[in-house]
């Protein structure tokens, strides 16, 4: 993947860092498999606002991605790579012997008139999604199921991968992004390789009118607000506003956020920080 830095024409395009977009084929969307976005601007259903600093943006759809990889043992071929504005991963259009025709999230690597295919019988090749109990120790994998047949949930932002590291019995153990060891049912379906677009975290905005394009609007800060509006307002002067907080009062660095006892604390071997879990 490439990135654009851009002469400092404008005042925004001084700090800006953007997307050379190399990978993509096309800008045309396969319209079958699109969905339309309603904005909500942050309301409820009775028109309340429950959400603040949303708003506004731009116009798109949703395009519908294939999470479940559930058309197996028919081989299909790599149409296109294309922009999706609802992630931060790049995705690849796929056309199936058969006809039909499906997204999927883009790994790195992936050019266009590949075939892939998805099943137990499935080469652990990039792009091809199997079970993970058919996969060598090693292998980067992402888009990985929780519950068979569930689709996948974990590994799938811009540039995540996580690691095959060791099978016991019905459990596959992988080294998530986040350095955490954890426990996943071995007959659940990934897929090869490292999702697309690994430089997303560098890109910059380079102006606050690009995240008003993304819909979200400016963010107040808490000790710029009055007592009446929040705990950490008020203040004579630039008072820093006590310990961080949220706008209810619930502790906003520091707290411990998981419950205790979670069933799935069985599962994680290693914490993130390094830590063993308590069983």
């Amino acid at each position: 993947m490439a990135l654009k830095k851009f002469k400092p024409v404008t005042a925004g395009t001084r700090w800006k860092i953007g997307n050379a977009y190399a990978e993509i084929t096309t800008n045309k969307p396969e319209r079958s498999l699109l969905e339309p976005v309603k904005k909500t601007g942050g309301r409820n259903a009775q028109g309340r606002r429950t959400m603040r600093y949303i708003g506004g943006g731009h116009k798109k759809h949703y395009r519908i991605i294939d999470f479940k990889r559930n058309k197996q043992n028919i081989a299909a071929t790599v149409v296109s790579i294309e922009y999706d504005p609802n992630r931060t991963a790049f995705i690849a259009l796929l056309n199936y012997t058969d006809g039909e025709k499906r997204y999927i999230i883009a790994p790195q690597g992936l050019q266009v008139g590949a075939t892939v295919i998805s099943g137990n019988e499935a080469p652990p090749e990039i792009g091809n999604a199997l079970q993970m109990k058919n996969m060598p120790l090693g292998t980067m994998i992402h888009n990985i199921e929780m519950q068979p047949g569930q689709g996948g949930k974990l590994v799938r932002s811009a540039g995540a991968s996580a690691q095959l590291t060791n099978k016991e019995e019905k459990y596959a153990v992988l080294k998530m992004p986040s350095g955490e060891l954890r426990k996943v049912l071995i007959n659940c379906f990934a897929t090869v390789g490292v999702v697309s677009n690994s430089d997303h975290s560098l890109e910059t905005a380079g102006k606050a009118g690009a995240n008003r394009w993304k819909g979200i609007r400016p963010r107040v800060r808490g000790v710029a607000m009055n007592p009446v509006d929040h705990p950490m307002g008020g203040g004579e002067g630039r008072a820093s506003g006590g310990h961080p907080r949220s706008r209810t009062g619930k502790y906003a660095k520091g707290e411990k956020t998981r419950t205790k006892g979670k069933g799935s604390d069985k599962l994680i071997i290693q914490r993130r920080d390094g830590k063993k879990l308590t069983k």
